[in-house]
């Protein structure tokens, strides 16, 4: 078994990429870490900079997963701002923005970045293509995804399917999935790092 940190304080991420890593015998421990989250368009560089300065906090290996929500019809928004907007306006907010409007496409951008040490980083990214639905629907899952509808599904919403079923078609999931797989291909040199 691998051990990973991971800087989060969102205890259902970490229940996510835990569920999706088991079959990689990766466990992950949650450090608590202040995340520092820059001001950028671009999701890698909030993510690069953010497992950084984990990686100074920890000294091992650990992993930082950065995420947003981007809306066709409002030129990408919110984006990498998705965490401030669901904070002021939440999911009524995006839903009044949409109101009227026929063209409901959005996707979920997911990257997973791992430092192995102060120089090396790596990056693994997730998109999940679907729909904003007309109004909330389900109590599970956390942000945005009552109102988020993935085109591979069959019409719910990511908060009305459990955790192993969202992850299929989820941004995050397939983010953790393609960590998974880098681990499995790297084993000797991580071994070597996080014992």
């Amino acid at each position: 078994m691998i051990k990973l940190y991971f800087a989060t304080n969102n205890k259902h991420k970490l229940e996510e990429a835990q569920k999706v890593l088991n079959k990689y015998c990766v466990c992950l421990e949650l450090i608590d870490v202040k995340k520092i989250e820059i001001q950028s368009e671009l999701l890698d560089d909030i993510a690069r900079y953010a497992v950084l300065e984990a990686y100074r906090f920890v000294k091992k290996p650990v992993i930082v997963e950065d995420s947003g929500i981007f809306i066709e019809v409002l030129k990408g928004f919110p984006g990498p701002f998705s965490n401030y907007v669901y904070k002021t306006i939440g999911l009524n907010g995006i839903l009044k923005l949409l109101e009227g409007e026929n063209n409901r496409r959005a996707r979920f951008e997911a990257v997973v970045a791992l430092a192995l040490n102060e120089g090396e980083v790596r990056m693994f990214k997730g998109v999940a293509e679907g729909f904003i639905a007309y109004e909330i629907r389900g109590s599970k899952g956390f942000g945005f995804d009552p109102i988020f509808i993935p085109v591979e599904g069959d019409g719910r919403t990511f908060a009305e399917m459990d955790t192993e079923e969202k992850n299929k078609f989820s941004h995050r999931g397939r983010a953790f999935e393609a960590l998974g797989k880098w681990i499995v291909a790297n084993k000797d040199k991580l071994i070597y790092m996080v014992t």
